[in-house]
């Protein structure tokens, strides 16, 4: 579904956040109503009613508890922007990375915003909120590298807890972390934790100084500097193969349908044999999200399809196991919808004929289920076995580069790639996904906002509920991570 809002819908909320507008929208109303029509939507058609175990546990717990928890703050919600929080507020109290609402007119710009500032940023460095970034010619800032120990008199873990966890990222987890930590000391214009704090203590070395934060104007590239400075964030061009110390680095920052599959496929068939060659080469996922229509999994598994070849990388697929689906209408629509999305691309009905026949089969399941009355059924992934005939044409070591911007289909790439010969696994933590998996997305009532959800349940996959990826020992960068030239050079040493 797209995500653009329509035009007359763009400018109603434009006008409802025009101070003073006599179009203003009662957004208490809105809010309710639409976290209301989300919880439904879950509860009808989430598969975790039907999956007993650990993994549903969260769910049970909030899909009601946290209803009630949102609809108690919608009093708070008078504008479009506190109304966007609240529904994120509901949807990360699940803790899963695949239940997200988002605002339907968001934008990829919108990390970069606040609406006030003090003229720095922090950074999640091994365990503690770092300094990453203070502009230049605002006086009395603590230094890049200053550690912040606590803020209005709050001891820092406890400030952030109220500041980021929910409402910017799910800081139980290392990428919530890590991609949440620029707007700790930010006003992203969030009515329910307030705005930048008035003093701060950080740590300059051995010693602890209180500062005093003051607002300085807030302007766009100042902003998106300072995010960049603490986050990696990939170029506008995501796809891309270049050569980098005499080694083929190949760039994968994105899975989304218009990130420029065609050209980069070309351009890596054009350069395989180079890349094959004994000299190795690297995978670079970091920043790896995105969704697909047709299934960001089958973007990055068409990638080592090509590195490698479809008869070596399917030999050597994670072992099959079962998947676990609710018998809905909304569920069974969802696959006769992306049928037909396949059949008429006629690239992917090409290149993954079996995909389709796979679906089909779900979708007839579906119809079995549904009129038998079944809540739920089980359908078994085929079993793969190694095919000692298919050989390995990548003569070559391969490191993979990943870092907490590696989600969704991503994590399902490596999930493959980790288990092909002479590949490492190197950067940092990957973001964590459930084994709830493959999401349908349907705009909410009012149209400001987009609900997305995993609505089949991945029973026995090998890497657990919430497992991300953590490279092994040696393996861990823990250098600046928007630093290109230190992460290529240290890239390098991993081929020495």
């Amino acid at each position: 579904m797209s995500r653009i809002l329509p035009v007359a819908a763009t400018a109603a909320l434009m006008l409802s956040l025009s101070a003073g507008s006599v179009f203003a929208q009662d957004f208490r109303t809105l809010a309710r109503q639409d976290l209301q029509a989300a919880h439904d939507a879950i509860a009808a058609n989430h598969p975790a009613p039907v999956v007993p175990g650990a993994a549903s546990d969260t769910f049970r717990a909030w899909i009601d508890a946290g209803l009630q928890d949102a609809l108690s703050k919608t009093g708070q919600s008078t504008s479009g922007s506190s109304h966007a929080y609240l529904l994120r507020y509901y949807a990360a109290g699940f803790r899963d990375s695949n239940i997200v609402i988002r605002p339907s007119y968001e934008t990829a710009a919108d990390r970069f915003s606040a609406i006030s500032w003090a003229g720095l940023a922090t950074g999640w460095r091994n365990g503690e909120y770092v300094v990453t970034y203070a502009q230049r010619g605002v006086r009395g800032l603590p230094p890049v590298g200053a550690v912040v120990t606590e803020c209005n008199l709050t001891p820092i873990e406890d400030y952030a807890t109220a500041k980021l966890d929910l409402w910017e990222g799910d800081l139980t987890t290392e990428a919530g972390r890590i991609t949440s930590a620029p707007y700790l000391l930010w006003n992203r214009n969030n009515p329910y934790t307030g705005g930048t704090p008035s003093t701060c203590k950080f740590k300059v070395g051995r010693r602890e100084r209180d500062y005093e934060l003051k607002p300085v104007p807030v302007d766009a590239a100042s902003l998106e500097a300072a995010y960049r400075a603490t986050v990696y964030a990939p170029s506008a061009v995501p796809l891309a193969v270049e050569t980098v110390n005499g080694r083929p680095w190949i760039h994968v920052h994105s899975f989304a349908d218009d990130a420029g599959w065609d050209a980069f496929n070309a351009q890596l068939q054009g350069q395989l044999a180079a890349i094959q060659g004994p000299q190795g080469f690297v995978l670079d996922l970091r920043g790896g999200g995105g969704s697909s229509n047709l299934g960001s999994t089958a973007r990055g598994y068409g990638v080592l399809n090509r590195l490698w070849s479809s008869e070596f990388t399917q030999s050597r697929q994670p072992t099959g196991g079962d998947f676990t689906y609710r018998a809905t209408p909304e569920n069974r629509q969802w696959y006769a919808d992306v049928i037909e999305r396949m059949k008429q691309n006629a690239r992917f009905a090409e290149e993954a004929p079996e995909v389709i026949v796979q679906t089909e089969a779900v979708l007839a399941a579906f119809d079995a289920a549904l009129a038998a009355g079944q809540p739920s059924f089980t359908q078994p992934q085929a079993a793969t076995t190694a095919d000692a005939t298919a050989a390995n044409p990548v003569q070559g070591p391969v490191v993979v580069l990943v870092d907490a911007g590696c989600s969704g289909g991503c994590l399902d790439t490596l999930d493959l790639v980790s288990r092909l010969p002479n590949v490492r696994i190197a950067g940092s933590t990957t973001a964590a996904d459930s084994i709830f998996i493959e999401q349908t997305v349907q705009r909410l009532p009012s149209t400001y906002a987009d609900l997305a959800y995993g609505h089949k349940a991945w029973t026995s996959r090998q890497r657990g509920n919430n497992q991300p990826f953590v490279p092994a020992q040696g393996l861990v960068y823990t250098g600046d991570p928007v630093d290109e030239t230190a992460v290529r050079a240290w890239v390098g040493t991993l081929f020495q």
